[in-house]
């Protein structure tokens, strides 16, 4: 293949990269196409919204209680009494406390700014992609994101992980602008804020990307070396302002008056950044906080099931750690339908822009996304700690748009034998993955692997030799490749959006042989499809209409008058408790229970000042309650609840006024 140049690319494409802006560029279809992608891509991500619930409780309840109190919003609260707060930043629970506190608690106002989250995600990875292949690149790249089913997953429920995706799209949008050498000082601050505010999203899983940007940047920059380094310490500066400014103020507040850093050991959003929420991630050592405080938070008063302190419920850890990851059972069809068309056009564009300028905008484009791809996958392949298989939507934006740019550039190569065969290959190849990929599920969906397969490797022969065939019998044949490579993960992106998801560790797709081996199904917990709780096992009933009337009732009794009308431990039960009431309910310990928080000294003072109504034990019966050790937090305030209250059962539920004690 020779040095890339743009005379050698058909289409509209200027010596430097596209500009999104210049319309003298477009054709007259592409403005049409991109509303309608836009559409396409809204309606998928709203469609039947309500039937998903509350989602992932854990985070609804932290937006109902910032809908009610700011402190709680701007901390990210568990409950607006601001006893404790979840295990990650607030940002992504700001468009939804926002939400919440205009139009009130419900299911559409707490996934609806997911959503349309989403949409945007699709809208600036277009205008990303475009600027560097055209308008055509572009909208395959926003297609493709909205047909990858942890995508469509992740855009239709409340994990941060939806917002992480569109900051990080933004910050390589903010990139490629730098590096088309205009107002450069500028792109990289937007660059470094977006990757700051990315950190106030899931912490340290935003800088993964950072070195491989870096690299790219000071290489490839149109600029002299000493502004090369002067710009990435500016794009550096703007992360730690963007970033820091919040983690200042919690750092510096007074601990006694605002509420503890869930998932920690100490009370400090750095030792949460560094551990549980950091290094704990790659070497497995998170148990002493958090999701995975440790232990198991047994049988709850609203029914049965566990949750495995390491694993952050029955929905898995994503897998075994490795090279092949990413394409196991677990994750395979989530996000690997794409995964080796996007690595082998890597590897094809760099052969192609291997004489290229140093600061030629194709290869840096590659570069870049490709970076981002693989220090993404290789960190998610290897790390030993709490993984979960909704992370891989990461790396959803990055496989689009490699795949988008690469198709591109090997289509207006295509009168060249070895590029036509490249593509052949890379059809071939991802529609082979696709019959592997569709023989793992059941159902409508499995029927698709012949046809995928049998369409797939005719496309690719047609593709192979597309310099030779008339123009018609060419775009047949791109028509067949499209089909069979987006046939598998269409199916399971329709099957995703069809189907309702709740709890907290959900899975893309239709039910498969993995989910009747511990993930849940419709009537169960793990992924949470289909009204599984994605928090217990067989048996728990989960959901706010486990919560009953006769328990409402006396919670809410007076409920002006405390802080908190109950309180009970970890967040399994005091979720649905809260959610129910609508009134602050008290998770002791967190996420797990396992987080020391209250003390028993400090919640005894609360009792004793009025502040709390009633304690829910956990397990449905007097005495049981989830512990984590004999010596933890919820264990101690348990035992002296037990001794110094009388319980009395509500409905199925034991529980323990604490206004009364024992005379």
């Amino acid at each position: 293949m020779t040095t890339l140049n743009p005379s050698v690319l058909e289409g509209p494409l200027p010596p430097r990269a596209a500009t999104a802006t210049d319309r003298t560029a477009s054709p007259p279809w592409e403005r049409p196409a991109f509303w309608a992608l836009l559409v396409v891509a809204a309606i998928a991500f709203l469609w039947d919204l309500g039937a998903s619930g509350y989602g992932n409780e854990f985070y609804s309840a932290a937006v109902q209680a910032g809908g009610e109190s700011w402190k709680a919003a701007f901390f990210g609260a568990s409950d607006a009494g601001n006893s404790i707060t979840v295990d990650k930043p607030p940002v992504a629970l700001w468009p939804m406390d926002l939400s919440v506190r205009l139009f009130g608690v419900g299911s559409w106002q707490i996934l609806a700014p997911e959503a349309l989250t989403g949409v945007a995600t699709v809208g600036v990875l277009y205008a990303a992609v475009r600027r560097l292949y055209g308008p055509a690149a572009g909208l395959l790249a926003g297609a493709l994101l909205a047909l990858t089913p942890v995508a469509a997953l992740m855009f239709r429920f409340n994990n941060p992980d939806a917002l992480l995706a569109l900051l990080m799209v933004c910050a390589l949008y903010c990139f490629q602008r730098a590096l088309e050498g205009h107002r450069v000082a500028r792109w990289m601050v937007l660059t470094g804020v977006c990757f700051g505010l990315a950190f106030l999203v899931k912490t340290l899983q935003a800088w993964l990307i950072l070195p491989a940007l870096t690299a790219v940047y000071l290489v490839c920059a149109a600029q002299p070396v000493t502004r090369r380094i002067g710009h990435v310490l500016l794009a550096g500066a703007a992360i730690v302002v963007s970033a820091g400014w919040w983690v200042a103020l919690v750092e510096l507040w007074p601990a006694d008056s605002r509420p503890y850093v869930g998932g920690s050991t100490n009370n400090s959003f750095l030792d949460l950044t560094l551990g549980y929420n950091g290094l704990g991630r790659i070497t497995g050592d998170e148990a002493k906080g958090g999701a995975g405080g440790g232990g198991s938070v047994s049988s709850g008063a609203l029914g049965g099931g566990s949750v495995p302190g390491g694993g952050g419920g029955a929905g898995g850890r994503g897998g075994e750690g490795g090279i092949t990851r990413m394409f196991d059972s677990a994750l395979g069809g989530q996000i690997s339908w794409l995964l080796p068309a996007a690595l082998i056009l890597l590897v094809a564009a760099l052969v192609v822009t291997r004489r290229a300028a140093r600061t030629d905008p194709h290869r840096a484009g590659f570069l870049a996304w490709g970076g981002a791809l693989l220090c993404t996958a290789v960190t998610f392949s290897f790390m030993s700690g709490i993984f979960h298989e909704y992370y891989t939507v990461a790396l959803a934006p990055y496989v689009a748009a490699l795949v988008a740019m690469g198709t591109v550039l090997l289509w207006r190569l295509r009168g060249r034998a070895v590029a036509a065969v490249v593509l052949a290959v890379t059809v071939a190849v991802t529609a082979v993955w696709a019959f592997v990929l569709l023989g793992r599920v059941d159902g409508w969906t499995a029927q698709l692997r012949w046809p995928v397969l049998v369409v797939g490797l005719l496309a690719a022969v047609g593709l192979a030799l597309v310099r030779l065939l008339p123009r018609r019998l060419a775009l047949g044949a791109t028509g067949l490749a499209l089909a069979a490579v987006l046939a598998g993960p269409a199916s399971y992106t329709w099957a995703t959006v069809t189907t309702a998801h709740t709890g907290q560790t959900p899975l893309a797709g239709p039910a498969s042989a993995a989910d009747a081996q511990g993930h849940g199904g419709p009537t169960g917990g793990g992924t949470g499809r289909a009204g599984g709780t994605g928090k217990g096992g067989a048996g728990r009933l989960g959901g706010i209409d486990a919560v009953t009337p006769q328990l409402r009732a006396t919670l809410v009794e007076n409920a002006q008058d405390y802080t908190w009308v109950a309180a009970t431990v970890a967040s399994d039960n005091q979720t649905w408790l809260q959610l129910a009431t609508g009134r602050p309910v008290m998770p002791i310990g967190g996420f797990s229970g396992g987080d020391p928080a209250p003390t028993l000294a400090r919640f005894q003072q609360y009792v004793a000042d009025g502040k709390i109504h009633y304690f829910v034990a956990q397990g449905g019966e007097e005495g049981g309650f989830a512990r984590d050790g004999e010596d933890s937090t919820g264990a101690q305030i348990s035992a002296w609840v037990t001794a110094s209250f009388t319980a009395r059962t509500v409905g199925s539920t034991v529980v323990y006024d604490l206004t009364a004690p024992k005379s």
